[in-house]
């Protein structure tokens, strides 16, 4: 019994694996949950944003995605981490929640956190 055409196909088959497949490094996004407890006492105030469907506001005022890095510098004023509690509204998709979190991450000085519901 010749184990010649066996070895040939098990290399087309490893050929074929490696050249259909891809080897691309997903993005990880960093969450952190708003958990219950004492925390740090800060003189800050945090600041509140409000993601829906179509809009966003921070503080009850309304920006577009793309504005917000903008507006979020100007609220930090001095260099220490501020918190920023995300509230969701209700049929907001984890795309928009990882949009806004990628707008999040080039902003510097600023600490999301993500309310869950009860």
């Amino acid at each position: 019994m010749s184990l010649t055409s066996l070895i040939d196909v098990i290399f087309l088959l490893l050929l074929f694996f490696m050249l259909t497949s891809t080897f691309t490094r997903f993005a990880e996004v960093e969450l952190a949950a708003a958990a219950a407890g004492t925390g740090a006492a800060s003189d800050a105030a945090p600041l509140f944003l409000r993601l829906a469907e179509d809009d966003v506001s921070l503080n009850g005022d309304s920006y577009a995605l793309d504005g917000l890095g903008d507006a979020l510098a100007n609220a930090g004023e001095d260099e220490t981490p501020r918190t920023l509690l995300v509230s969701l509204a209700e049929g907001v998709t984890a795309q928009r929640l990882t949009d806004l979190l990628g707008v999040l991450r080039g902003v510097p000085n600023v600490a999301p956190q993500v309310l869950g519901g009860s």
